[in-house]
């Protein structure tokens, strides 16, 4: 079943000029980095497809299997990884992600307020109160 699976992934990858792998799905993400990810990819205007990890744990493993990455979300473009989250941050804050999808740059008065929210709340402390 993985082998169909990777093999399946792998298609996804290979027919989709813009594949994004998230949490949830661009209308509802299911974590701060794909929300991230998805302000990125609509303030570029670039269509994309999006595929939504959570409901089977065999595909997270069988994508990081092909892209040897860990962490989710995944961008691939031309078949290619582009990288997470952070990556996609850093690029678009270049102009390079637009420039590897083949647009324009979107001009600063545009960019998300999401793309520069913070993904998660800082970790919580837990104090020692058994002393």
């Amino acid at each position: 079943m993985e082998n169909e699976l990777r093999a399946h992934i792998q298609k996804l990858i290979d027919e989709n000029e813009v594949i994004l792998f998230m949490k949830g799905n661009p209308e509802a993400p299911a974590c701060g980095f794909s929300a991230r990810a998805v302000a990125i990819m609509n303030s570029i205007g670039k269509a994309y497809s999006a595929v939504d990890i959570l409901p089977d744990p065999r595909i997270r493993e069988e994508l990081s299997s092909i892209s040897d990455w860990p962490t989710i979300p995944q961008l691939f473009v031309n078949g290619k990884l582009v990288g997470g989250s952070d990556i996609m941050v850093e690029m678009y804050d270049d102009g390079e992600l637009a420039k590897v999808m083949g647009v324009e740059q979107p001009s600063d008065e545009n960019r998300p307020a999401a793309v520069d929210a913070k993904p998660q709340a800082p970790a919580l402390q837990l104090e020692n109160k058994l002393d």
